[in-house]
């Protein structure tokens, strides 16, 4: 029997099969993904083959189909392990805000890069703009624009007012998509206005350091009333990238990748090189310096003392 893993708790793992029947279930011996160290085996999105139990409700996961695509991030104080964020989505939609709290360009572009590797096409959502001063529009609307040049899908709302999150249903309908970013940045808040009567848990920014507290401790899959999937995650605070070498963290930025075709040098790291484009596109304004610096931090990802603080 086959079904799609919907809700992850960490220990117990709940099955949709193909008739509709929900199982909960747990993973059968202590088998690990094929060349991947990771700290869960199986996520959500993941489409499982189960054994029932005699009761009907519980059930042994087997064996874990092909994936056509997952995102992954590297495991929190396990620096060689990686965790899985969700398996087998159309897009993910990463929520960012520019203040309460603040979003780090850094964060944005190491998922969108990790996204971009693993082929999951990316929808940036810039949620609180209720709150903001109109400097810090200023700078959501320039992010936006950057963003969009590089063909990045971009949205600017207020997660509880619907009339601001109607034009996103377009991009959500009949697609699974992953609902990710930093705590505090409105997920749940934005899930309670995509489906009405869920009433997901919403928690309070902290004052003092203006920061997200966790809300959402497990991932769960939900079904969106106009079609398609969206799947909740808990929120990260860094995003260490994963099995990315040097060389290739180039070939995950956009335009660095295009720029680079020009360098000199075949093996370029836009770092030291006479002839380099992309450094000479940094100065001339034609990629951005944050952008460049983002990529500049993931050159280091291999150094493993920097995953004990986060991004």
């Amino acid at each position: 029997m086959q079904g799609t893993i919907i809700r992850n708790t960490g220990s117990w793992y709940v099955v949709r099969t193909d008739d509709g029947r929900l199982f909960d279930c747990k993973v059968k011996g202590n088998f690990r993904l094929k060349g991947i160290r990771s700290t869960n085996p199986v996520a959500v999105g993941d489409r499982v083959a189960i054994l029932p139990g005699n009761d009907g409700r519980t059930a042994l996961i087997t064996e874990i189909l092909d994936r056509r695509n997952y995102i992954i991030r590297r495991a929190s104080n396990l620096s060689k392990q990686s965790h899985i964020i969700a398996a087998n989505v159309d897009q993910a939609l990463l929520v960012a805000t520019i203040a309460h709290p603040q979003t780090s360009t850094t964060f944005i572009d190491r998922f969108l890069a990790s996204a971009e590797a693993y082929r999951v096409p990316v929808v940036i959502v810039f949620n609180k703009v209720d709150l903001y001063t109109e400097a810090e529009r200023q700078d959501m609307q320039q992010l936006m624009e950057l963003y969009r040049s590089l063909d990045y899908p971009c949205f600017a709302l207020s997660a509880p007012d619907e009339t601001s999150v109607r034009p996103l249903l377009d991009t959500l309908q009949g697609k699974t998509s992953l609902l990710s970013g930093n705590s505090g940045v409105g997920k749940s808040t934005l899930l309670n206005t995509l489906l009405p009567g869920v009433d997901v848990r919403t928690a309070e920014i902290s004052e003092s350091h203006d920061t997200g507290m966790h809300t959402t401790t497990f991932s769960q899959m939900f079904s969106l009333p106009s079609g398609g999937e969206i799947i909740d995650t808990p929120g990260i605070k860094g995003f260490g990238t994963f099995d990315m070498e040097r060389e290739e963290v180039g070939h995950f930025f956009r335009e660095i990748f295009q720029t680079g075709a020009e360098c000199r040098f075949g093996n370029c790291t836009h770092t030291i090189e006479p002839g380099c484009a992309v450094m000479q596109a940094v100065k001339e304004n034609r990629i951005a310096l944050s952008r460049y610096n983002s990529y500049l931090s993931m050159l280091d990802d291999k150094d493993e003392e920097k995953y004990r603080k986060g991004y």
